[in-house]
């Protein structure tokens, strides 16, 4: 359990530590690889998540509400990675 909610805990701070990282990098190139970063971040997030369901620390509808929350931050930032990525 305490190394399970490390990870995710690791994973949640890493989504926008990276996005703030890129950014003050002030260079899009840099920005839109530190927000792929943030999105693999977001990714393994959800696989703790989904990891505590399997193994019951968690149940159906909590997952159902964590899933829901990180597509909500992976939907914008997935939209921005694809504008930047264009314009770059």
């Amino acid at each position: 359990m305490y190394g399970l909610t490390s990870q995710a805990r690791r994973s949640a701070v890493s989504v926008p530590a990276n996005i703030a990282e890129g950014y003050g990098r002030q260079n899009l190139g840099s920005y839109v690889h530190f927000l792929k970063i943030a999105q693999g971040s977001l990714k393994e997030l959800e696989t703790h998540f989904e990891i505590a369901a399997r193994i019951e620390y968690i149940d159906g509808a909590c997952l159902g509400e964590i899933v829901s929350l990180c597509d909500g931050v992976g939907k914008p930032l997935r939209g921005l990675i694809s504008k930047l990525s264009e314009a770059d």
